[in-house]
């Protein structure tokens, strides 16, 4: 079994980087984000990316500080409301963005990972997303082909994994990643605990082996929230509808 166990992000993203290339990240807002090779990415310079991801983090944290480096050309996404620079450059015509609805950017990646060219759906007939693209008929309905995504490099973060590249993820910090790992060229995965070949319980594991290329222990993640809500704790007489 060929060694894919790496020692850093930098080292695990060695001879996978250059200008130009397209990038999937995994990730939903800031949970189960790749953050020790988004760190990485972004110490190489590396710049007119590509990338595709659900979002594209905050201002500062996730593949936000990408956007803030200058570094990325264009996004393949489904929400972008939680960064600021994002909607700047975007109205500036600094960047380029390929907006999806969010089950047709989940479907796109997961074609792109099985080979399947592109697919139909009724997700976005009639609207601005199917504007440019084919829309055939199908048994009384209209559907709207869309094309599948692959990328040059997958960086995905698991939390568990072992040294053959089985990977598990923890609860929602799973969303786009298992999908991701199949349709990158290359696929990197980070994650927190790494383990020996058997540890994993076979029929928990999410991500098989043969589809990741380099895996490392992240030694740092900060997990941050993007956003908390809180209100005042209320009175036991206001809770119970009592007037105080």
């Amino acid at each position: 079994m060929a060694n894919k166990v790496m020692k850093s992000a930098e080292e695990a993203l060695q001879g996978v980087l250059f200008d130009g290339m397209t990038i999937m990240a995994g990730g939903f807002g800031l949970c189960g984000i790749p953050e020790n090779l988004i760190a990485a990415i972004r110490a190489a310079g590396v710049k007119d990316l590509t990338v595709v991801s659900n979002n594209c983090g905050v201002d500062d944290f996730g593949l936000g500080v990408l956007l803030a480096g200058g570094q990325i050309r264009k996004m393949i996404s489904s929400y972008v409301g939680e960064n600021k620079l994002f909607e700047q450059l975007y109205l500036a015509g600094k960047l380029e963005l390929e907006f999806n609805p969010q089950g047709t950017l989940a479907e796109r990646i997961r074609a792109g990972g099985a080979g399947i060219p592109a697919f139909y759906t009724r997700t976005g007939v009639g609207t601005l997303v199917a504007e440019g693209k084919e829309v055939r008929e199908f048994d009384g309905a209209l559907y709207v082909m869309e094309r599948a995504l692959t990328a040059d490099l997958a960086i995905v973060k698991a939390w568990k994994g072992d040294r053959a590249g089985n990977l598990v993820y923890r609860k929602t910090a799973r969303n786009f990643n298992p999908m991701m790992a199949t349709a990158g060229k290359v696929t990197v995965a980070e994650v927190e605990a790494l383990v020996e070949p058997g540890a994993l319980d076979p029929n928990a594991i999410h991500t098989p082996g043969i589809y990741v290329d380099r895996i490392l222990a992240g030694p740092v993640y900060e997990k941050r929230i993007e956003r908390a809500t809180t209100r005042p704790r209320e009175s036991v007489g206001a809770a119970a509808g009592e007037e105080v």
